[in-house]
């Protein structure tokens, strides 16, 4: 993305000389309204654009799904530059630079986003899994991996003891845990809220 069309075309040129395909913007409006193919990706990206400052355009896009971003300015300095890599920016490189700095940071930025989309479909497939549980795994689960005994969880669900252990053996081979740190580890990948810690005491104990 940059608003000088001789740098888009070279840039194009360049990148189709790595056997890369490159859509060109020049402006930041033309990016966010435009459909963007869901592949691995990098979004280079001018300073100065012609509606709003590529850092601004950074930190506007950093809630959603975009790709890497490798700054690109004749204007640089050094506030900037490291604004933008504190807020996740590959690289931050001044204009003129080199083809092989660009395609370096072009290469990282990649491999970044592919590394990203892989654990996105990992964590779509833990949340699939997370889904088909009933209602009532759902509950065990942050149970579980908290620590609480079985007793101790089957108490807090109001359930005996047998129960839990079934309820808990569902849980374990729905969401494919080997272990139960290995179930740990998956919800804490699911980011689910831990409520309860281990007691040794108390009802149910």
């Amino acid at each position: 993305m940059d608003d000088d069309e001789r740098i888009r075309e070279a840039l194009s040129e360049l990148l189709a000389s790595h056997g890369m395909r490159a859509i060109a913007f020049g402006s930041a409006g033309d990016y966010v309204s435009a459909d963007k193919p869901d592949v691995p990706a990098c979004l280079i990206l001018d300073v100065e654009l012609p509606d709003i400052n590529g850092l601004d355009l950074q930190r506007q896009i950093a809630a959603g799904d975009h790709p890497p971003i490798v700054f690109i300015t004749g204007h640089g300095d050094i506030p900037s530059s490291v604004r933008a890599i504190k807020r996740g920016a590959v690289d931050f490189l001044t204009k003129p630079f080199s083809n092989s700095d660009l395609m370096a940071a072009i290469d990282a930025a990649i491999a970044q986003d592919r590394e990203k989309r892989s654990e996105r479909a990992d964590v779509g497939v833990l949340r699939q899994r997370y889904l088909d549980l009933t209602p009532r795994e759902r509950e065990v689960l942050p149970l579980v991996v908290s620590g609480l005994l079985n007793k101790q969880a089957a108490a807090e669900l109001g359930i005996s003891e047998v129960t839990l252990e079934i309820h808990r053996r569902n849980v374990m081979h729905k969401m494919a845990a080997a272990s139960l740190a290995d179930l740990v580890r998956l919800a804490e990948r699911l980011e689910i809220p831990i409520t309860h810690s281990r007691r040794t005491g108390g009802s149910g104990a």
